[in-house]
């Protein structure tokens, strides 16, 4: 009686395929019929895993380290179907060669093969045509989730902030994470990086919908993903390495579920995302020669104002002919416009706020926080509980109330921080700073530049209406 192992194996997509019990039931009774043993450490199982890889198959090659091994446990391999050990002929070659020097054979108990070279030339047609079957199966299956794509159709795991429910065929926004998802958005258009959001999150005690922490990944996807403007966004990734696809691949659609961001704040978003992670390819601050240079812009062809003899500004086309209005400006002029633009904006706080969600977030940080010092409360009665049924020590007591504390004077200090006036009064103070730098001549160039780009994006100045625009960052 030989010894034999058996591979079962049920690919994802299921269609004319033996269930794994099947599978294992057929096998079985061809053992009994032709004097085969299988011992129950000799069934290789693998569900809803597909034949094209064999890498990706754990149970196969478990199967194949133990075949070649000085043990030698088994003589032979029975599937159901040669398309369950491989459907790709050039592994399922190699493998079957592999096996061969250690004199197992694969052997499948439905096409019978023939002995001599027409069995082995029937063998290759039967590998042949699996691939084949496999190919033209993956490409109709793509066809078909791409049309489902294109029409809006959701077909993976739903984002953060979003649920199914049973009286509705189209996900639906989940309030609780919802205001969290509004918050990172927030957070990251008012300048906070994706680590800064990550720990001012993970501080409220929130967790992603796999109960664990935020990441700076888990913020930038979220950040970048269109489900929240209302799209649905579909074959993004390689399905073998999850590595990201050329864009020109992706699939972006009109969705049926309502949005938790509106449109003109993902797509502010977006331009900050690109903004801050495209390389500065303009003059680094420690090569200007002067604090302004490169961004104050022509308010007519949007080009840069570019320093003239170390005495002037001028519009960079203009002197090339592309721009037909004079924007010439002595140095000492345009300084102190932005002197005077800067100093406006922080004594009158005279400046709005781009993102009309802005005030809305803030009342959602302000729930949050709430939501958040009402656990303490809890918190601390269960504490107390604790030491009075004497399962906490008197200094175990003590140090669990202390870090209670410190964890309730940094809720109630974000909380004080959150409304309108402050925020506003946040941002003049910034801007305050940097006019003091900026004003500070014992300061160099590099510190004045860098310091006057950590509030501000850009500026226009408009010679004709004599006005200086500046777009700030916050």
């Amino acid at each position: 009686m030989k010894t034999a192992c058996a591979y079962i194996r049920v690919s994802t997509d299921k269609q004319e395929e033996l269930s794994p019990n099947a599978q294992k039931r057929l096998i079985l009774d061809y053992c009994k019929k032709n004097n085969y043993q299988i011992m129950d450490e000799y069934l290789f199982i693998e569900n809803g895993i597909s034949g094209k890889k064999a890498d990706k198959r754990p149970q196969f090659q478990k199967m194949i380290r133990m075949a070649k091994s000085k043990e030698h446990p088994f003589d032979i391999i029975l599937v159901w179907k040669f398309s369950r050990f491989a459907r790709n002929q050039e592994e399922s070659i190699v493998y079957k060669s592999l096996l061969k020097k250690s004199h197992v054979e694969v052997v499948s108990i439905s096409e019978p093969l023939i002995d001599g070279p027409f069995g082995s030339l029937i063998e290759r047609i039967i590998e042949w045509m699996d691939e084949y079957y496999s190919i033209r199966l993956s490409g109709e299956v793509m066809r078909g989730m791409t049309e489902k794509a294109l029409h809006g159709g959701y077909q993976s795991s739903l984002p953060y902030g979003y649920r199914y429910d049973n009286s509705h065929s189209c996900p639906q926004i989940y309030e609780p994470e919802a205001k969290i998802v509004t918050i990172i958005f927030d957070l990251y258009n008012n300048g906070k990086s994706f680590l800064e959001i990550a720990r001012y999150i993970n501080l409220l005690g929130y967790k992603t919908k796999r109960g664990a922490a935020f990441e700076h990944r888990t913020i930038q996807y979220i950040l970048e993903n269109p489900f929240y403007k209302g799209y649905v966004r579909w074959n993004r990734q390689h399905h073998e390495d999850h590595t990201i696809k050329e864009q020109s691949e992706w699939i972006i659609a009109k969705g049926q579920h309502k949005a938790i961001i509106s449109e003109s704040l993902f797509d502010q978003t977006q331009l900050q995302l690109h903004r801050r992670t495209l390389p500065y390819k303009a003059k680094s601050a420690n090569s200007m020669s002067h604090w302004l240079s490169g961004i104050v812009k022509c308010s007519s062809c949007g080009a840069s104002l570019v320093i003239k003899n170390n005495r002037y500004y001028q519009c960079g086309k203009y002197n090339k002919g592309a721009c037909a209005d004079n924007h010439y400006i002595s140095i000492k002029i345009l300084e102190n416009i932005v002197f005077d633009a800067l100093k406006k904006i922080f004594n009158s706080n005279e400046f709005t706020f781009i993102s009309n969600d802005t005030y809305k977030t803030a009342d959602n940080h302000i729930q949050l926080l709430t939501v958040q010092l009402q656990k303490m409360e809890d918190k601390e009665q269960r504490i107390k509980q604790a030491y009075r049924d004497g399962i906490d020590s008197l200094e175990e007591y003590k140090e669990n109330k202390l870090l209670l504390s410190k964890e309730y004077d940094i809720l109630t200090a974000a909380l004080k921080t959150i409304n309108e006036a402050t925020a506003k009064k946040q941002a003049a103070n910034e801007i305050h700073s940097v006019y003091d730098i900026i004003k500070d001549e014992s300061f160099d160039t590099a510190v004045r530049a860098s310091a006057l780009r950590s509030v501000v994006d850009h500026m226009v100045y408009d010679k004709k209406k004599d006005t200086l625009k500046i777009f700030l960052y916050l």
